[in-house]
């Protein structure tokens, strides 16, 4: 029966071929997007484990055993917007644990840097990043220790006295094998970002694979109205059904194998490609990006099977009754109750603002079904909206290209709305998407602080903690280098204030305020100005790292000479520049060198990880769109052209009573245009919906309207919808002609 079901399958001339190819294109599309996101989630996963080893000494990161404790002092260092881990090493004897990617740990006065670093290192003047680093360079960090092949990280070697000043410095037996409980204040490496990637990855899956699997079912069904007068022809003859059932479904299975291997070849072209999207704010190392037996096994068994079980649904008609092809009774009216999954969906996700899980394991289970049930409801209740609509229309028409269409619509509103469901999916990922991405530009665009704060740095101890050792006194021959360096504007130093001067009582805590000079407060504007008179003004570090513009701000006179404040400790140290690049990064460097427990910040370092997030997102959201609108377009129009094929003889009889070509179109766009509109725009108003809830509860922000981006993007879609559908409409003065009227 399969070899002759195989003949059959390619018997029928260039329409049984086109058919077979589009069916094998659309799967191969499917597979190889399919693939490539089921690598990206493993790539994410092995990026994390290669950088577990820099949270080593994290509460709760978990570690192997070792021997001889390591002086271990780590913290993150920023050079023009990028991020720099470095960790300064002691190894008490020799059996200390080695960093992954080193043979032996680095000598004092030795350090090893990633191979990004080392670029950027001879790309960079040793006065804006090299002179950071005390040594000499002694070889690269491996890539087992790098979670990118972007990432910038060094291990320095120093005495165990050297390490033990740094802050948070401690001494440890093992490296973390395991990501600590409270990534929002001890981790260094990304694996937190990694981790809420798998989550928005795992969505962006079901988003991408939805849109792709209408498009295999849209093409598995051409020329169904042709195969079943076939099929039931065949069962007139005395075809069982489980014959029929087994020659619908080898068709789709072959193409569908065909299909798949293709996209397993289409995955591997796009491997390069995807390891250069940095989804994760840098890109992926290549060998990562692999794919599990579980995975292969699933989609090299799995793809098959549902394109024989889609060609089975399509036909399912054949199997029953052979006159029920010819007779082509109304099926039953679609209910009420379709609606139910797509509640569900919202419900769901509902549910979550409140009370997300814990893990990110179980955040990915929950929006994961959220998000699928609420695309499943789109799909299963649009057959339903559509026939209410047209019901409504057809009360309120008289035209007879109105009346036929939404007759038919009433009459089979699957049908219809098959054609535009996938446009319908990809209108609900693209409001989703956009909205997302929106309100966390709004709310992260503020991270980026006023324009004079930007051209400022600040120098606090490090984790600018209240019991910090401070230093008693800057040198003049560093303020005589600070001077020196070319953008350089104005320094203030923010002295301690251990007497309490000034202190008072601020809502439940007492507030003592840190003292500057207003001869130097002078030099730097951006923080605001001292009272009229005033030597020395009471000021509040805390306001002093706003990233807001406080120029306008005046600070209370301090009761204490300018002489006296400037033997007090030194809390802080402000500087403002030109803005250059160059003025601020030598600025940071001769901090680092002559304060090694302080810490230059600038206001782009607290906007560098945001930026970073919201880059991996933007791709994803580029990815996303550029995928699901062109496989939407594609399926709407196959739909359109496989429902002219399959009404030929019924729109063929109508020209030859009379009907003129024009109402035959009207009807043709009436049909594909009324649930296109309308059930988009139930996706966009759900869109907004699932995006809301999914920011409240994994962020806290609410719902921001998109830009002009957004409302371009999806006039232009449904404009091109249109314009796919009228382009389809020719075809009607070919398929209508007399010779398609004959009984087959």
């Amino acid at each position: 029966m399969i070899p002759f079901s195989l003949r059959l399958a390619v018997s029928g001339g260039r329409e049984a071929v086109a058919r077979l190819l589009m069916i094998a294109a659309a799967v191969a599309i499917g597979v190889g997007l399919l693939l490539s996101t089921f690598s990206s989630l493993n790539a994410i996963d092995r990026a994390n484990e290669r950088q577990l080893w820099m949270n080593t000494g994290a509460k709760g990161a978990t570690a192997a055993a070792a021997a001889d404790p390591l002086w271990w002092g780590a913290r993150m260092d920023y050079y023009r917007g990028k991020t720099v881990f470095r960790a300064d090493l002691a190894p008490t004897g020799p059996t200390s644990p080695v960093v992954p990617g080193l043979s032996r740990l680095p000598a004092p006065g030795e350090y090893y840097a990633s191979p990004a670093l080392q670029e950027l290192l001879r790309d960079s003047p040793a006065v804006e990043l090299g002179d950071r680093f005390p040594g000499r360079l002694a070889g690269t960090l491996g890539d087992d220790a790098l979670p990118s092949p972007d990432t910038l990280a060094l291990v320095v070697g120093r005495t165990a006295d050297e390490v033990k000043a740094l802050p948070r410095a401690h001494t440890v037996t093992s490296l973390a094998t395991a990501m600590p409980d409270d990534c929002e204040q001890d981790c260094y490496g990304g694996g937190v970002h990694g981790d809420r990637m798998v989550l928005v990855l795992t969505v962006v899956a079901a988003a991408l694979i939805f849109p792709v699997l209408i498009f295999i079912g849209t093409a598995t069904r051409l020329s169904a109205a042709t195969r079943e007068q076939r099929y039931a022809a065949m069962r007139l003859v005395g075809a069982t059904p489980g014959q029929v059932s087994v020659m619908s479904a080898v068709e789709s299975t072959v193409a569908a194998v065909i299909g798949t291997a293709v996209g397993f070849g289409l995955y591997f072209v796009l491997k390069p490609v995807v390891a250069e999207v940095p989804f994760t704010g840098d890109r992926f190392f290549a060998a990562d990006l692999s794919l599990t037996l579980p995975q292969i096994a699933g989609t090299l068994l799995g793809v098959p099977v549902a394109a024989a079980l889609a060609a089975r649904f399509a036909l399912r008609r054949v199997t029953v009754s052979p006159l029920g092809v010819s007779r082509r009774v109304t099926p039953k009216p679609p209910s009420a109750w379709r609606v139910t999954p797509l509640v569900a969906g919202l419900v769901e996700l509902g549910y979550f603002v409140g009370g997300k899980p814990a893990t990110t394991n179980g955040q990915s289970a929950a929006y994961l079904t959220g998000f699928v049930l609420v695309m499943l409801g789109l799909v299963v209740a649009g057959p339903w909206l559509t026939r209410v609509t047209a019901q409504a229309v057809a009360r309120r028409t008289s035209r007879p290209a109105s009346l036929i269409a939404m007759r038919r619509l009433s009459d089979d509103p699957r049908a219809g709305f098959r054609s535009v469901a996938g446009l319908v999916l990809a209108l609900f990922v693209t409001t989703g998407t956009l909205a997302i991405m929106g309100t966390i530009n709004a709310n992260q665009a503020t991270l980026n602080g006023a324009p004079e704060v930007r051209k400022a740095i600040v120098d606090t101890p490090f984790g600018n903690k209240e019991d910090a050792a401070l230093l008693p006194a800057v040198p003049d021959r560093v303020l005589a280098q600070a001077h020196a360096v070319p953008g350089f504007q104005g320094i203030a130093l923010v002295h301690d204030n251990p007497a309490g001067i000034g202190a008072h009582q601020l809502g439940e805590r007492r507030f003592v305020p840190s003292l500057v000079s207003c001869a130097e407060l002078a030099q730097i504007p951006v923080v605001g100005h001292c009272a009229p008179g005033a030597t020395v003004a009471a000021v509040d570090p805390y306001q002093l790292l706003d990233l807001t513009d406080g120029s306008g701000h005046e600070w209370p006179a301090a009761p204490i000479s300018a002489a006296e404040a400037a033997e007090l400790p030194v809390r802080m140290l402000y500087a403002t520049t030109d803005g250059s690049e160059e003025a601020k990064e030598q600025l940071r460097t001769l901090f680092m060198k002559e304060f090694p427990t302080y810490e230059p910040r600038l206001a782009e370092d607290w906007a560098s990880e945001g930026q970073k997030k919201l880059q991996g997102w933007r791709q994803l959201a580029n990815v996303v769109l550029l995928t699901t609108l062109p496989i939407a377009g594609c399926s709407l129009a196959v739909s359109v052209v496989a429902g002219l094929s399959d009404r030929r003889r019924p729109f063929a009889m109508l020209r030859l009573s009379g009907a003129p070509l024009r109402l035959l179109r009207r009807v043709v766009g009436l049909e594909s245009a009324l649930p296109l509109l309308v059930v988009s725009a139930l996706a966009i108003g759900t869109g907004f919906a699932a995006a809301a809830m999914f920011l409240k509860a994994q962020m806290d922000y609410g719902l921001v309207s998109p830009d002009l981006t957004y409302y371009g993007l999806t006039g232009f879609g449904l404009v091109a919808s249109l314009g796919i559908i009228a382009s389809t409409l020719p075809l009607l003065a070919r398929i209508t002609g007399p010779e398609a009227a004959r009984n087959g």
